[in-house]
């Protein structure tokens, strides 16, 4: 494999790519940074770096470019001040978790692209990049109805992906049907299991795993999951840790 370009970080814009227009201050020294970063707690912090690192594997899952000023927009939002280390948070997490980079590749109009660190069997790439998408969002989903007591309705499931930006009422450029995708497929793969609640009106549904999810994956290891985004011990979360643990 080639060597990759080195990642570079996601500084304020020298030219007119637009970023002007979001109106970021200069970057902010060392000391400023810090001083920021008093001013925000930590748990604000590690839930925005959570947000960039969900948007960018949503993002990027059919290696579709990642523009700055998206990033800024749609995730960093009123936390510029320290939005420094929030991209370094996530991009630290990315690597630990997926084994991913993210790379520059446009350094006049800062479009980035994330790399996996594990090599690929030529002309499987489409297929596992497709795969991934899907999965991905999977996942999500899953450590989502876990965190939540291994059961969520679908209201909650809903709003949780909006704030991923994956609309249920609009085509996503990677998922498509993004509805037909996690009611349907997932369920039909076993992935996900939708139960109507009884005596509901209008009618609700709750999520929980469906068989296969129990077999290829742990509530072990999407606790494992859930912290390394959150920056956080496991044991953090006491009622899901101790069920993971007992959970062959």
């Amino acid at each position: 494999m080639s060597q990759r370009k080195r990642s570079r970080g996601l500084g304020p814009s020298q030219g007119g790519d637009g970023d002007e227009d979001f109106n970021l201050s200069p970057t902010p020294s060392h000391s400023q940074l810090q001083r920021n970063l008093e001013r925000r707690s930590q748990d604000q912090i590690n839930q925005k770096a959570s947000e960039l690192v969900q948007f960018l594997l949503v993002k990027d899952q059919k290696k579709i470019p990642i523009k700055r000023i998206d990033i800024l927009k749609k995730v960093i939002g009123d936390y510029r001040d320290v939005y420094s280390e929030i991209v370094n948070r996530a991009g630290r997490t990315l690597q630990q978790v997926f084994g991913l980079q993210l790379v520059e590749i446009d350094t006049k109009h800062h479009v980035y692209i994330l790399t996996s660190d594990l090599p690929r069997a030529e002309g499987e790439n489409l297929h596992r990049d497709n795969q991934t998408a899907k999965l991905g969002l999977l996942i999500v989903i899953l450590s989502f109805i876990f965190m939540k007591g291994n059961s969520a309705k679908d209201g909650a499931v809903w709003e949780f992906l909006r704030r991923l930006r994956v609309q249920p009422g609009e085509r996503h450029e990677v998922f498509g049907d993004v509805k037909k995708l996690v009611t349907e497929e997932f369920v039909r793969q076993k992935y996900l299991e939708i139960t109507p609640i009884p005596l509901t009106d209008p009618p609700e549904f709750k999520y929980q795993w469906g068989l296969r999810a129990a077999k290829e994956t742990s509530k072990k290891d999407v606790l494992r999951f859930v912290a390394q985004i959150q920056k956080k011990d496991p044991t953090f979360w006491t009622s899901q840790y101790n069920e993971a643990e007992a959970t062959p």
